[in-house]
């Protein structure tokens, strides 16, 4: 099940503050962190989504540090988390490329904040994934979240991380640490 699992981090199609699509800015932190956080759950692949060539290119090269220069040699484990990273153009392309390597159709799950309607809950979600629906890809928005066409269009919802109070507001990378450590942290 584990080897079958994939994140994207979409920066394109997501909203703004005003609900409007946008395309948002790559952040150094998100691409290192949730590397880390992919490699420590056993994801197979952690894809950036930006059509924005120089941010593209802006991520190979710190990819490129850590995994071939100097980075990779001071830093072995970072080089480890960031060797299962990859850009790509659009979402589509992402699962045009897992599809083509696990050899058939993709499971989406989206997530956000402010999901509504039909969602499975973390545990639902577990017992889907245990009775094998396939390579399964989560697609985490920045910005203000997911355009609705990306929601619209993936298999699952996941509901949202809710914390103590009404305030809920996390960023991508502490989301997409929780998501997984509900999903497939040990317990006990």
């Amino acid at each position: 099940m584990r080897g079958q699992l994939y994140i994207a981090l979409l920066h394109h199609p997501v909203l703004d503050r005003e609900g409007r699509v946008i395309t948002s800015a790559v952040t150094n932190a998100d691409i290192h962190d949730i590397a880390r956080s992919a490699k420590t759950y056993g994801v197979k692949r952690f894809f950036i989504v930006t059509p924005i060539a120089d941010q593209a290119d802006l991520v190979r090269t710190i990819i490129g540090h850590w995994t071939c220069g100097a980075g990779g040699t001071l830093n072995p484990s970072r080089r480890e988390a960031l060797e299962a990273l990859e850009v790509a153009g659009s979402l589509e392309e992402v699962v045009e490329v897992i599809a083509r390597e696990e050899s058939g159709p993709v499971s989406t799950v989206a997530t956000g904040a402010r999901l509504d309607g039909s969602c499975v809950s973390h545990g639902q979600l577990l017992e889907i994934l245990e009775n094998g629906c396939g390579p399964t890809l989560f697609i985490f928005g920045t910005g203000w979240g997911l355009a609705g066409e990306v929601i619209e269009n993936s298999r699952y919802r996941l509901e949202p991380i809710n914390g103590a109070g009404a305030y809920n507001h996390l960023s991508v990378r502490s989301a997409v640490a929780i998501t997984l450590d509900r999903l497939f942290g040990r317990r006990g």
